[in-house]
């Protein structure tokens, strides 16, 4: 795992990969996967920026098999109509990346279900996504799930008695639970797969701190979030970088499930993909088996 970059990805030739999110650590992972052969599957709420994220993988890989299907993370029909649409299109799919996310917002804001944006988009709307593709996952010899957490999982707790931060919204703070609720769902996945016999192997990442439009896109520009993301640049590794841990555990013969994975440097925010160091509460199985069975309940969705 060395200083494992980009270069060492084994051909992805006839494999499928859904990726969620159009820029960033997303359009990163869908520039690498196409190169190393995978047809990629863009997925993503706008279509003119999935059309240009479309657009920039066709540059670097012109020959490359890549398309954008429009999915709000925020609405559990979209999660479903996208669900419906790939399951009659496809007949497997190999690799999921839920990547994409909403930091920050400053006010607390709501999804088209109710759910609060963070908690509702980061992490209920990748549960169900997964649970509806799971037919085509298990149709896969292999199949990867790889569920994007943050190094602000470290912070974030399991508010089972305000999941909505109804009762009191900080923003960071929110963001937290939602990615620590991301790396706990990676883990009870691959529980699940194990007892069930899926022969899916989940895993989680995260990028350490890179340089993205998340900060500025959630928090505004204006933010001290985004005014660092602007003034202090150098402080955030690269996209491309970012995005190692991620297409590590999607293509490396030597990541295995159950696995978390982030950056080897500076405490895990910034290197070359490694082993990371997975949050106490993460390591809770009673408290992962909790929140899976609570999501199915918000959600509706049943896996398996």
């Amino acid at each position: 795992m060395t200083n494992w970059t980009t270069a060492d990805i084994p051909s992805q030739r006839g494999k499928i990969a859904v990726i969620t999110g159009t820029g960033g650590l997303g359009l990163e992972d869908a520039i690498a996967l196409a190169k190393a052969g995978t047809e990629v599957i863009i997925a993503g709420r706008n279509p003119a920026k999935g059309q240009a994220a479309v657009a920039k993988v066709l540059q670097q890989t012109p020959n490359a098999k890549v398309r954008f299907e429009q999915l709000d993370l925020s609405s559990l029909k979209s999660v479903s109509d996208f669900g419906t649409r790939l399951n009659s299109q496809l007949s497997h799919l190999d690799v999921l990346i839920n990547n994409a996310a909403v930091m920050a917002p400053p006010d607390r804001q709501t999804t088209a279900d109710h759910f609060e944006l963070q908690f509702g988009t980061n992490y209920l709307g990748h549960f169900a996504l997964t649970a509806h593709l799971l037919p085509l996952l298990k149709k896969a010899q292999h199949a990867r799930v790889i569920t994007l957490s943050s190094v602000a999982a470290r912070e974030g707790v399991i508010e089972f008695n305000d999941l909505q931060a109804e009762r009191e919204y900080k923003p960071m703070k929110v963001y937290g639970q939602s990615k620590l609720a991301c790396l706990m769902f990676a883990l009870e996945l691959q529980r699940k797969s194990d007892q069930a016999g899926w022969g899916i192997s989940s895993l989680g990442a995260h990028p350490g701190v890179s340089r993205t439009d998340l900060l500025p896109n959630g928090s505004g520009t204006k933010s001290m979030g985004g005014l660092a993301r602007k003034y202090l640049w150098f402080l955030f590794q690269p996209a491309d970088q970012g995005a190692l841990p991620t297409l590590y555990a999607a293509t490396s013969p030597e990541a295995k499930g159950g696995k978390y994975y982030g950056p080897n440097k500076l405490s895990e925010i910034r290197g070359y993909p490694a082993i990371a160091k997975i949050p106490a509460q993460a390591l809770d199985a009673a408290a992962s088996a909790k929140l899976w069975q609570v999501s199915e309940t918000l959600t509706g969705v049943t896996f398996g």
